[in-house]
């Protein structure tokens, strides 16, 4: 064992050597070094060297970079490692086994790296296989694929080639990532706390003090139809998924639900992604008293609710009627799980949060395809299916499909959904389509509602409409009644008291503007504020 007095050396001789390698490669760029400042990273104290780490990576590292794609000797591919500068590669192929199609070997020489002791960690993948290495010495390194699937893996790989991507952060950098990626889905104080940081670091989240107290009183007379509400998971299962789907949309809701009053003046809530006793996500019309029981006193995700009501104008144009006609029609229904992912996806490359693109889609949907084919089918695939005008292809088959007709995956992602899609469980409508739907039925799109494809809109584009209260003195007495910060909307629920923290309002820094979209640039998400 070290004496204290060795361990306050040996952590003060890596402090040195950190400082004084960042000094001298400041200097000496073109000489490599022995160590980089960040490979000694992990031999530092934890107390030293994780501020650091988290502030040079996070989850988001965990997502691989598109380097490029080889199919022959002639076709060479050159880029920049994480740890290795200089880096070739292509492909030959050859028949060792004797199958129908043979197989094939990708070469890869990695050179200049910028210490001694990093080295990159990379995916190799077509529609069919997905693999991964790591490389750690200057030369050159193979990946052996002994034979094709069948023969359309080998006109794939002949014509588009084996796609490569890079691990950008490194190997340190990716296990880093895999440890903030991990608290995200927990049902703790932690995976709150890593979600709230996850929006600060990379949606530009800053936090204003929200007095008590945290439960708004609802007077149920001031509540109408057609009134949004639009609700953010901070902790869980849905938490952690509601993180990233905030991260690659722009919003800061996750869910969102909607007000309806019967003709006896009984408020209920119509929600796309209710769970029944199955435990399935359904669509679902609720009394809103069950309702707001659950989002009190059951819901273990710590929802943050706000409530937006129809402006006026907009809720002298709700045909009640239809609407509730509308969502009769969709009660008990499944979520729209067919194009939750696609609303958000309407250009080639403009819509991607860096590092992601439609490379690295295609890469994690065959991932997951391999792990979860029935998920993937319901996810991506009967939708994709209904791009291409096909039918019952599988993800290995539609990317095939797309070279066939000289196409590419990325153009695919950006076909617009149809509010008239038939899937094979009926029409699917996410949580916000199913709103929004309900609002075209009842009047709130028209003369253009013929125009409008509602499941096409993301959270953001709905809260973002002209079509919610925007004066503040309009609003019920009730709303924000203790807060300080006079919002255009109510937060109705914040979080129940934890030891030594409050609870606080989210304010959002930037906002970009939509044409047709105006009024609301924000939407409630509270967080934890230490004190």
């Amino acid at each position: 064992m070290f004496s204290s007095s060795s361990s306050s050396f040996r952590c003060f001789l890596l402090l040195f050597l950190f400082f004084f390698s960042f000094s001298f490669s400041s200097h000496l760029q073109a000489a490599k070094l022995p160590f980089h400042p960040r490979d000694v990273l992990p031999l530092l104290p934890r107390e030293v060297s994780w501020p650091i780490l988290n502030s040079l990576h996070g989850a988001v590292d965990l997502l691989p970079s598109f380097v490029g794609s080889v199919s022959s000797p002639n076709r060479i591919v050159n880029w920049k490692g994480a740890c290795f500068e200089g880096n070739t590669a292509w492909m030959e192929f050859h028949n060792k086994t004797g199958s129908e199609f043979g197989g094939g070997t990708l070469h890869i020489r990695v050179s200049y790296p910028h210490s001694w002791t990093c080295m990159d960690l990379y995916i190799f993948a077509t529609p069919y296989r997905v693999t991964w290495d790591y490389y750690f010495l200057s030369r050159e390194h193979t990946l052996e694929i002994s034979e094709w699937e069948d023969k359309a893996e080998y006109e794939y790989v002949k014509n588009k080639g084996v796609s490569i991507f890079l691990m950008q952060a490194g190997m340190i950098g990716t296990f880093q990532a895999l440890w903030d990626v991990f608290p995200l889905f927990t049902n703790t104080g932690w995976g709150e706390n890593s979600n709230i940081g996850f929006l600060e670091k990379h949606m530009g989240a800053s936090f204003e003090e929200r007095p008590q107290p945290w439960v708004t009183n609802i007077s149920v007379d001031d509540v109408h139809s057609g009134d949004f509400l639009a609700i953010s998971k901070i902790r869980g299962r849905w938490g952690g998924f509601e993180t990233l789907e905030k991260w690659v949309s722009g919003a800061y809701a996750g869910h969102t639900a909607v007000c309806l009053k019967d003709s006896e003046g009984k408020l209920w809530i119509g929600e796309s992604g209710h769970e029944n006793e199955k435990g399935e996500d359904i669509i679902a019309i609720i009394p809103w008293d069950e309702w707001w029981d659950f989002e009190l006193n059951k819901d273990d995700s710590n929802p943050h609710i706000a409530y937006l009501p129809l402006h006026s104008d907009v809720r002298a144009k709700f045909n009640e009627t239809a609407a509730w006609e509308y969502a009769l029609s969709m009660a008990g229904k499944p979520y729209g799980y067919h194009n939750m992912i696609f609303s958000w996806i309407d250009t080639i490359d403009g819509n991607y949060p860096p590092p992601l693109d439609a490379h690295v889609v295609a890469s994690v949907m065959t991932v997951w395809s391999k792990i979860q084919p029935e998920y993937a089918a319901n996810m991506w695939n009967e939708a994709l299916n209904k791009r291409l005008g096909t039918q019952g292809l599988n993800l290995s088959d539609i990317l095939v499909e797309i070279e066939k007709r000289g196409s590419s995956f990325d153009e695919l992602l950006t076909i617009p959904e149809q509010d008239n899609w038939i899937y094979s469980d009926g029409k699917s409508t996410s949580c916000i389509a199913f709103i929004l739907e309900m609002y075209k039925e009842a009047g709130l799109f028209d003369p253009i509602a013929d125009s409008i494809q509602v499941t096409e809109f993301t959270i953001k584009d709905a809260y973002s409409l002209r079509f919610f209260e925007n004066n503040s003195s309009r609003l019920p007495k009730w709303c924000n009644d203790a807060d300080n910060v006079k919002l255009p909307y109510c937060q109705i629920k914040g979080c129940e008291i934890a030891s030594q923290h409050h609870f606080c309002h989210l304010s959002i820094r930037q906002w970009s503007t939509i044409t047709i979209h105006l009024s609301f640039q924000a939407i409630v998400l509270s967080r934890n504020c230490v004190r």
